[in-house]
C-alpha cells in the first residue's frame, strides 16, 4: 500500500488555484444545543470544502470523511472551529469551510386549547476558518402574513398565505435558536402551527386579520427587533410570501450593515 501512486499529491501545470473543493450533500448525525432540553439530536446535510493551492494536481476526499467520523456524536457549533482547524491540517489547506444544514424541533402550543406538538424549523451553520473565525447562524420560520390591500378595498374577508422569513446572523455572544424563531415569529401577522384545534384556528385567523402585514413591513419589523439585540452584529433578513391569488411569490431583503468586512471568532456563550 504504501508503494500506491497518491495522484492528488502530483503537481498540476495550469497554475489555477481553486476556491473551494471538497465534499457535498453528506447526511450526518448531529447535536445542536436545546435551550430547553440541553441537547437536541438530529440529521445536517454537511457540506465540507478546503482550498487548493495550484500546483497541487486535487485533494483527499476521504479525510473530510475521516474528520466527520473523528467527531461522531459530538458535532456540535461549540467544536466547529476545532473541525476547521482539523480540516485545514489534514488537506494541508489555507482555508476551511464547514456547512450544516438541519431540521430543528421546538414543542409548541396552540393559542387556545393548549394542544401542544412538535414545529419543524430548517436551520442552518457554517463555519470558515482562514486567518480567523467566521459563523453565521440561520433559521428559516414559516408564518401567516394577510395583505393589508386586500383588506381594505374588499367588503368580505382578505387574501393571506405562509411566507418564510430566512434570516442570518452573526454575534458575538451566544444566540439561542428559540430565541431567534421567537423574535421572528412575533413579526408576522400570525404564527404557523403543526396542530391547531378549531378554537385555535379561529384565533389565528382573527390575529392574522387584526395584523395585516404586507412583504415590505415583515422584513422592516424583523430588521427593527434584530437591530435591537446588541450582541447581533450583522444580518440578512428575507421574506417570500408564496401569494394565494397571485401566480407569483413577493419579495423583499433587507441586510444590515450592507457589508460585514471583519470575521468573529466563535460567540461567547456567556
Amino acid at each position: 500500500m504504501n508503494t500506491m501512486r497518491d495522484m492528488q499529491m502530483e503537481r498540476d501545470t495550469r497554475n489555477i488555484p481553486i476556491d473551494k473543493v471538497g465534499v457535498k450533500d453528506v447526511n450526518y448525525p448531529i447535536v445542536v444545543m436545546d435551550k430547553n432540553k440541553d441537547q437536541q439530536h438530529t440529521v445536517a446535510r454537511i457540506n465540507m470544502y478546503v482550498d487548493l493551492p495550484h500546483h497541487f494536481k486535487g485533494t483527499h476526499m476521504s479525510r473530510f470523511i475521516e474528520i466527520l467520523n473523528q467527531y461522531r456524536g459530538e458535532i456540535t457549533m461549540r467544536n466547529m472551529g476545532s473541525i476547521l482547524q482539523d480540516m485545514k491540517d489534514r488537506l494541508e489547506a489555507s482555508c476551511a469551510h464547514l456547512e450544516m444544514e438541519f431540521p430543528y424541533f421546538i414543542e409548541k402550543e396552540a393559542p387556545v386549547s393548549k394542544a401542544r406538538s412538535l414545529m419543524e424549523y430548517r436551520c442552518r451553520l457554517s463555519g470558515t476558518l482562514d486567518d480567523h473565525k467566521d459563523f453565521v447562524l440561520g433559521v428559516e420560520v414559516p408564518m401567516t402574513s394577510l395583505c393589508p390591500c386586500s383588506k381594505e378595498i374588499s367588503e368580505r374577508g382578505a387574501h393571506n398565505q405562509r411566507s418564510a422569513v430566512r434570516v442570518e446572523i452573526r454575534s458575538d455572544k451566544f444566540v439561542w435558536i428559540e430565541d431567534l424563531i421567537s423574535w421572528i415569529e412575533d413579526c408576522g401577522s400570525a404564527p404557523v402551527y403543526s396542530l391547531l384545534k378549531r378554537e385555535d384556528e379561529k384565533a389565528v385567523t382573527e390575529q392574522a386579520y387584526d395584523n395585516p402585514m404586507f412583504v415590505e413591513d415583515i422584513v422592516r419589523a424583523v430588521t427593527e427587533k434584530l437591530k435591537s439585540v446588541e450582541s447581533i452584529l450583522w444580518f440578512r433578513v428575507e421574506c417570500e410570501n408564496f401569494e394565494s391569488i397571485h401566480n407569483h411569490s413577493a419579495y423583499a431583503l433587507v441586510e444590515h450593515p450592507s457589508a460585514y468586512p471583519v470575521p468573529l471568532d466563535t460567540p461567547d456563550e456567556n
